[in-house]
This record gives C-alpha cells, structure tokens and sequence, in this order.
C-alpha cells in the first residue's frame, strides 16, 4: 500500500484514499491560465477512510467550510503556477486540517491579574480622565 500522507507516526493514508483532480484555476493570469489545467480539487472522504475512530470524530466535529455533512473534505489548491506544487499544496492542507482536528487543547487555567497591573491600569484611567478634563472650554 504506497503511503501518499503521513499524518503521525501511526496514522497514514494511503494514495486511494484522497481523490486528486486537475482543474483550470480561476482569475486572473494571461493566455496560460485559460490553456493549463494546474489548479488542483482534493477531495478526502473522512468515514470512508482508514483514520481511526478518535480521528473521524474529531474532524466530523470541526464546523469548517471545507468539511460538507456527509464528510466530504474538499480543498481546492490554485496559488501556484505549476500542478506539481498546488498537488502539494493541497496535500499539505490537508494533513495541517487532519492534525489540528485531533490536537488536544491544554485546558485553561483562570489566573487573576496582579496587584501591579491593576494599580497600572487605574493609574492609567485616571491620567486618562485628567486628560479629557483639559479639554473642557476655557474661562
């Protein structure tokens, strides 16, 4: 099984696994860009796929546009100019969208400021309000 994407050191996925189509990008770019087809759709399907359950659940709970309902990841690549370099740019997508899916967040720890910061920002309020108070007219 040819590996196309190695996500960690467990996890790859193999080349039948990402369905990578050429297509014509779009905007501006001369008389090449309406001949050459180097603009690249990746499509990723997540329940199909041989991730691991852990995986599967986390992406499927991403609200990301490239992500549809049914678990289809799209991506579509074109900042390029040569489809070798948008292929790899897509496939890069890809796994950084897999990676931040499954990365756990530290939980946070509330903290409260301290006595110095809060003396500072007092200190600024009122040097502020001293300030407006010039503004006042004259007499």
């Amino acid at each position: 099984m040819p590996v196309l994407l190695k996500i960690s050191n467990a996890v790859e996925l193999a080349d039948w696994e990402v369905e990578i189509t050429q297509i014509r990008a779009q905007g501006a770019g001369g008389q090449n860009v309406n001949k050459v087809a180097s603009a690249v759709h990746l499509r990723f399907d997540i329940l199909s796929s041989s991730l691991p359950p852990f995986y599967k659940e986390r992406l499927m709970a991403l609200s990301d546009q490239r992500i549809s309902k049914d678990g289809i990841v799209v991506i579509k690549a074109q900042s390029h100019r040569t489809l070798e370099l948008n292929r790899q740019d897509a496939l890069d997508r890809l796994q950084e969208l897999i990676q931040g899916a499954v990365q756990v967040q530290k939980k946070r720890r509330p903290t409260r400021p301290t006595r110095g910061s809060q003396r500072r920002r007092v200190d600024k309020k009122t040097q502020r309000g001293k300030t407006k108070a010039l503004r006042g007219k004259v007499m």
